[in-house]
């Protein structure tokens, strides 16, 4: 039985209790509750039933609707790679450039999300992302390679 099984289970003998003792004042006081959160958890009972005991926490659900949109979060997370030593104005500026509306609080937001906040986690974003890359050289740079002089180390 999880903890939120057993408040709930709290709070229907509550219920009978104050069915049983027929005074509400009395229940309240033995099972240690107050008359107000009685009254609410009679109402959430009358309405859901046994599911209305169980807590839950209030807040909103989904996205926030000030959210930006995919494009906008997509543009700011490639910039964030391109130029990771950006700070957010710098970025806004620049996709203001390219015809993007978003404000600098919009994009701390988007790096928010994604753990990008500092300037050392988005290089640390950068260095993972280009090790992960795989780079094929073209029949070109492959002989520019094998045909390139050695580099002379320790000249200076």
């Amino acid at each position: 039985m999880t903890s939120k099984d057993k408040i709930a289970r709290r709070k229907l003998s509550l219920l009978e209790l104050a069915t049983d003792l027929q005074n509400v004042s009395r229940a309240c006081k033995v099972m240690g509750y107050s008359r107000q959160q009685f009254y609410e958890i009679r109402r959430n009972f009358q309405t859901f039933g046994a599911e209305g005991l169980i807590d839950r926490l209030p807040g909103a659900r989904g996205p926030h609707p000030n959210r930006v949109s995919a494009e906008i979060e997509a543009a700011v997370l490639n910039h964030a790679l391109v130029h990771p030593c950006h700070g957010a104005v710098r970025v806004e500026q620049e996709l203001r450039l390219k015809g993007l509306q978003v404000s600098a609080g919009g994009i701390r937001g988007v790096w928010q999300r994604h753990g990008l906040l500092t300037k050392h986690e988005r290089l640390l974003r950068l260095e993972k992302t280009t090790a992960e890359r795989t780079i094929e050289l073209s029949d070109e740079q492959t002989v520019s390679a094998v045909s390139a002089p050695p580099s002379i180390e320790g000249v200076g």
